[in-house]
């Protein structure tokens, strides 16, 4: 199922999720308008109401936004970094077998693609991303210092609730691909996630030593486990050169 921005506008996502075993922890409405209004007014106690607002992708925003923005460029946060750190339970898996997604976490730093958001749009803008991002509770907005293009602004950014009941903490590489090896939800395999983010980090010249490790080991269980792996595929070396490491799947 691919969620379209007109199905976030008209609130179907959580209408679909409504009869499904998250739907117990979905945030309510006034819940998330709550938040949506505080994280504003965070923004315009620091610069006014007339100040653009920018946010910062580092998952599947980089390759699927769906906001309205003005500008889109390269970004680094500090403080946080990237990682498999929550469990997708409808999105990227079910309940028996869950994928994950990416979350940021303190520590380290992060590049990613930010986006400028005109401010007489934000409420609008900000709406379609708490409806995509903010129904668990799963993540927090922050305020987070940003370098864009040589210049420091406050960015918008989705960071792991470590309270929350999803929250995966920082599992072992095998962990990570095996459930993004064998995971499938409502928007797709759990491994198309990361795929798809290494060619959206690729398609900005950016790269991300963690999550190319990631998919070159997931490749490589792909080729031990193909039913062509000969018995004594496990005494070949590992140092073989792998297929595409993004576009081949």
């Amino acid at each position: 199922m691919a969620v379209t921005r007109e199905d976030l506008e008209q609130n179907r996502l959580r209408a679909a999720l409504g009869d499904s075993p998250v739907a117990s922890s979905l945030l309510t409405e006034a819940a998330l308008e709550a938040s949506l209004a505080s994280t504003l007014a965070r923004l315009s106690a620091a610069h006014g109401d007339c100040q653009d607002a920018w946010v910062f992708g580092y998952g599947s925003l980089i390759w699927n936004p769906m906001i309205f923005h003005t500008e889109a460029a390269r970004a680094t946060v500090h403080g946080y970094h990237r990682g498999f750190y929550l469990y997708s339970r409808i999105n990227r898996g079910t309940w028996d077998n869950p994928g994950l997604v990416l979350g940021l976490d303190r520590g380290g730093s992060c590049r990613g693609v930010a986006f400028r958001v005109p401010r007489d749009h934000a409420e609008r803008e900000f709406r379609v991303l708490w409806r995509r991002e903010m129904l668990t509770g799963a993540y927090l907005p922050r305020w987070l210092p940003t370098e864009i293009n040589g210049r420091r602004v406050l960015a918008l950014a989705f960071v792991m609730n470590r309270a929350h009941e999803a929250y995966a903490g920082r599992l072992p590489d095998e962990r990570v691909v095996g459930c993004l090896r064998e995971a499938v939800g409502l928007y797709g395999p759990a491994r198309e996630y990361l795929q798809r983010t290494l060619i959206g980090l690729a398609s900005n010249g950016l790269h991300d030593p963690y999550l190319d490790r990631l998919w070159s080991r997931l490749q490589a269980t792909d080729a031990a486990n193909s039913p062509s792996a000969t018995t004594d595929a496990a005494d070949a070396t590992d140092t073989a050169p792998l297929p595409d490491p993004y576009l081949s799947a």
